[in-house]
């Protein structure tokens, strides 16, 4: 088997192929950004309450307008909304280029632009998430969804921030005139892929106020326990995960002394248990259930969370961090995996915005309930809370995960090309 074939196997089709070039340009840009945008607003700022700001723009557009982002892509031609997201991504992009070379930009400037910039995502990112159902089967679902991940890895959390601080270093409009070109490139290459038709509705074909659709969304997902429960534990899990997260650069720099440098390792000791991950889930796909990897995967991250807890040694933590990446990586496919294949194609936009904001809200929480337990206690302490709260969970779900992972695999007729 060739590499291409590995990559992206020809079962699963052209568009898809089409598809994951596009997602694996278009992170490239995001990782570039990932390294380049806070030393951007670093160089015209000092003030932590501004620096905060250009990280709070990443999240705060899906809790503003990612429920909407949803319904509208179960509404339209999906293909397109994302092309003309990713335009607007570009155009912006160009403009914060065009501030910046004059030496016009100010950081009023870059947050507006980094907010704009992010509302835009929002869509991206939601109605990408709806395309691959549309074009493969149920069963190709899990390995889609992996080379997709794969690509996440590699290009955004790999190599793209090193680049973008390479280019930020040459020139500050550099990182983001080379962001801007992949976007495009992007929006050239998902435009290769077929028309993808506006999902069949039950209703009775006449158009219906947005807000109808979320609230239409929400009510089938809550009556639908084996999609409730996956939305349920992801927003638990995330709170969890994000409390001594919020503190992770304290944590790894004070309590475990492994300075700056040790800090940034740490941080990209995740993404080689990811990649480490995407040369093995086709295996662990065809050997286990997705209910035995669930649990495992949950069942990692209790102890994980107390192992932070317990160790005194950077070199540890990092091999725990490389064991993190690699069963996060293995969750989130297969959480994504079991959705799609459970969720209506009509659906898809708005269960996926669902659980993107339940994903943000959960971090927003956590990190401030991490921050305070760590001001009033210890550095450790929001890592016994985030124990505590896992365990507590994984105890709750163990069962209803038999019935969430059992999602039917159709054997070809369910793909909507």
């Amino acid at each position: 088997m060739g590499i291409g074939e590995w990559v992206a196997p020809r079962r699963l089709g052209r568009d898809f192929r089409w598809l994951l070039a596009s997602s694996w340009t278009s992170n490239i840009g995001d990782g570039i950004a990932l390294a380049a945008s806070p030393l951007l607003i670093a160089s015209m700022t000092d003030s932590p309450v501004l620096v905060a700001s250009g990280a709070v723009m990443q999240f705060l557009p899906w809790l503003l307008f990612g429920l909407h982002a949803g319904a509208i892509a179960d509404r339209v031609d999906r293909r397109v909304l994302i092309m003309c997201a990713n335009g607007v991504r570009a155009l912006v992009l160009v403009a914060l280029c065009a501030f910046l070379i004059t030496g016009t930009a100010s950081i009023w400037i870059v947050l507006a632009v980094a907010f704009v910039y992010g509302c835009a995502e929002v869509f991206v990112d939601t109605t990408s998430s709806t395309l691959l159902p549309m074009m493969v089967k149920k069963k190709d679902l899990g390995i889609g969804n992996a080379r997709l991940q794969a690509g996440f890895l590699v290009a955004n959390q790999f190599g793209g921030p090193p680049l973008g601080a390479f280019l930020f270093a040459l020139g500050s409009f550099w990182p983001f005139a080379v962001q801007a070109i992949c976007v495009a490139l992007a929006v050239v290459l998902i435009s290769r892929i077929a028309r993808t038709r506006v999902p069949a509705r039950e209703s009775d074909g006449g158009r219906t106020a947005v807000h109808t659709d979320i609230v239409e969304g929400i009510r089938w997902l809550w009556r639908n326990p084996p999609v409730r429960t996956l939305v349920i534990i992801i927003l638990t899990f995330n709170i969890t995960w994000a409390a001594p997260w919020g503190v992770l650069v304290l944590y790894a720099t004070e309590h475990l002394q492994m300075g700056p440098v040790g800090y940034g390792a740490l941080t990209t000791a995740s993404a080689i248990g990811g990649l480490l991950s995407t040369v093995s889930f086709g295996w662990l796909e065809r050997r286990f259930s997705f209910a035995t990897l669930m649990r495992v995967c949950l069942s990692a991250e209790v102890a994980m969370h107390l192992a932070f807890a317990l160790t005194t040694s950077g070199a540890v933590a990092f091999v725990i961090m490389i064991a993190f990446g690699a069963y996060a990586f293995v969750w989130g496919t297969i959480s994504t995996t079991v959705r799609q294949r459970l969720v209506p194609h009509e659906l898809q936009g708005r269960i996926a915005s669902v659980n993107i904001v339940g994903v943000f809200g959960g971090l927003v929480i956590g990190q401030a309930i991490g921050g305070v337990i760590a001001q009033f206690w210890r550095l450790t302490a929001p890592w016994w809370f985030a124990f505590a709260g896992a365990a507590v969970t994984l105890v709750l779900v163990w069962r209803p995960i038999s019935h969430l992972a059992a999602a039917r695999v159709d054997d070809g007729t369910d793909a909507a090309g």
